[in-house]
């Protein structure tokens, strides 16, 4: 059964009706902050019990408004374009490596093959169209990943958000970087081309123009399929991974509570779980992710066309600095990610707990 407001909202859609049903999802739902949250008391209470009742943290925003995600898009932004942009030199060996492995080899050779040949400044090649872009498509993921967890939490209901929250953040994942990879899309087409084409243009400024003159807008977009089968596996795992990782290293490895963390120590563990999903998402996207460098770097060619001509062991070329790059990668979006919510003081609820109904259905003390 949903709830009356998002029910309603379903049957007439308003953008007003459907921001208040999100709203009222995001005052409900098991990941909202607890002093947003009506309080459930007990009616009865042990005579030798105590209760120390914590004053709560001064937040900048209600958890689930608007001012929520858009500072958590902003948090994307710099997670994503930063981190990017900051790997370009590995990205591009990776690269080089997918589309001509006899010549590059390794990762090793590869530095060496692209220093001798070009020099230094070859390992900045396709920062530009990588900072725009991966901003661009952090804004996406990040922000409307909140958006959509809290939207499908409130579909839910509270004991069933916690039964499948892993589902839960499959799908809000999925959801978000569907629309993220439509903004990513023409700029990896630039990347992938400077990075990989020799004597192809070398700035964002004179690349654009290029594939718009000879391609038309349908050149931004032709590895977008491809882009969506590389991108949103590794959302999924890298959402997925992370809230569960968080999850259990709180439960099983940190020696207190959240609650008892310092803020320090909370994005150390933020760090930890983000880089052991990293390694994950890095070998579910790899195959997509070379079928994306070599799409873009021979004309006319499909996704099809390029899987069979690349075969099952040559989708797995480049891997091992992937999944250096990917991990390092994903680690450290989430530190920044955490960092901005902390900084502008955003609501950061806690790993979700099961809720007292579901524990009373179930016999759970």
């Amino acid at each position: 059964m949903y709830p009356r407001d998002l029910t309603f909202s379903i049957l007439s859609p308003s953008p007003i009706k459907m921001s208040n049903s999100i709203v009222t999802a995001c005052r409900t739902n098991l990941f909202g902050n607890p002093f947003f949250t009506n309080a459930k008391c007990e009616s009865q209470v042990s005579p030798t019990r105590t209760i120390a009742a914590a004053a709560p943290e001064e937040t900048s925003c209600e958890f689930g408004s608007l001012k929520y995600y858009a500072l958590c898009g902003f948090g994307g932004l710099l997670s994503c374009g930063l981190t990017h942009t900051a790997v370009v030199p590995l990205d591009l060996v990776k690269c080089r490596i997918q589309v001509d492995a006899a010549k590059y080899g390794n990762i090793v050779k590869g530095f060496k093959v692209t220093l001798a040949e070009e020099g230094v400044r070859a390992l900045g090649k396709g920062w530009a169209p990588t900072l725009v872009g991966y901003s661009m498509q952090g804004v996406g993921k990040f922000g409307f990943y909140e958006l959509f967890k809290i939207f499908y939490s409130g579909m839910l209901g509270e004991e069933n958000t916690y039964l499948w929250r892993t589902s839960l953040y499959l799908a809000a994942s999925a959801s978000a970087e569907f629309f993220a990879d439509i903004a990513l899309c023409p700029m990896e087409a630039i990347k992938v081309r400077i990075q990989t084409q020799p004597g192809w243009s070398t700035t964002l400024r004179e690349g654009f123009p290029r594939i718009l003159k000879e391609e038309g807008v349908s050149g931004f977009y032709k590895g977008l399929v491809p882009l969506w089968a590389r991108q949103i596996p590794y959302t999924m795992m890298k959402f997925a991974c992370f809230e569960r990782t968080v999850e259990l290293l709180y439960k099983n490895v940190v020696p207190k509570p959240r609650s008892e963390c310092t803020k320090g120590e909370q994005l150390v563990v933020t760090f930890a779980a983000g880089y052991i999903a990293g390694v994950f998402c890095a070998i579910v996207s790899h195959p997509a992710d070379t079928i994306v460098s070599k799409l873009n770097q021979k004309k006319g060619s499909n996704f099809i066309d390029i899987a069979k001509s690349l075969g099952l062991m040559g989708m797995w070329k480049g891997l091992v600095p992937r999944i250096i790059m990917i991990g390092t990668l994903t680690a450290l979006q989430w530190f920044i990610y955490d960092s901005v919510k902390v900084a502008f003081r955003l609501p950061r609820p806690p790993p979700p707990e099961m809720p007292e109904s579901l524990k009373r259905k179930l016999g759970v003390n």
